[in-house]
């Protein structure tokens, strides 16, 4: 099991030369720059400092590295890793495709990414980035989709909603989260180990 409460920021990367590749287990999260990534590993974590959280969507410029220890030992037993946001419309075209260059860069035959978690807004429908994202993931990885942000549903549109996103998304996998009330953590705490102990 790994110790997420023992959650410790390593380092960001700008460039490929910077990614680690030890060959511990990594676990990627990707979504949207508005859908909560930094929330969800600070809410995963219990460590609300963890991964900056920003008021303008974006921000997320880099890969950034967090250690999981092993739950029974100070040994590093993953790596959780936030990667840019995509879809944020006020950044540039430059930026944006140093940012698809960087998380290309990151998936190219990455032999220690275990899992990719790819978060959703409960609320909405996937964006045509979001599709995107999960076709890609689909064709290399296991993934993991986190329906973020549903505590900001109302009990009766809760089970409307994850149809919806599971018709949309082609999958009937889907993990209700949300970062603000904690519902859905030891969920994807338990998917998270598993995924990295197979």
């Amino acid at each position: 099991m790994l110790n997420f409460d023992g959650a410790a920021f390593i380092k960001s990367a700008a460039s490929p030369a910077g990614f680690l590749a030890d060959g511990v287990p990594q676990i990627a999260f990707a979504g949207r720059s508005n859908v909560g990534k930094s929330s969800v590993i600070n809410c995963l974590t219990r460590n609300g400092g963890l991964s900056r959280v920003s008021a303008t969507p974006g921000k997320t410029a880099h890969v950034n590295y967090f250690s999981l220890p092993e739950a029974k030992s100070r040994k590093t037993g993953a790596y959780l890793v936030d990667l840019p946001g995509y879809g944020f419309a006020r950044v540039s075209g430059d930026e944006k495709l140093r940012w698809g260059r960087l998380m290309d860069a990151y998936f190219a035959d990455n032999a220690s990414l275990r899992l990719v978690v790819v978060l959703v807004d409960s609320r909405h429908a996937p964006t045509d980035d979001d599709l995107t994202m999960l076709s890609y993931a689909k064709g290399r990885y296991p993934f993991l989709i986190v329906a973020n942000k549903f505590d900001k549903l109302r009990p009766s549109e809760r089970d409307a909603a994850l149809a919806a996103l599971r018709s949309a998304l082609g999958t009937g996998e889907i993990l209700a989260f949300s970062a603000k009330s904690g519902e859905g953590r030891d969920s994807l705490r338990t998917a998270l180990s598993s995924c990295v102990q197979r």
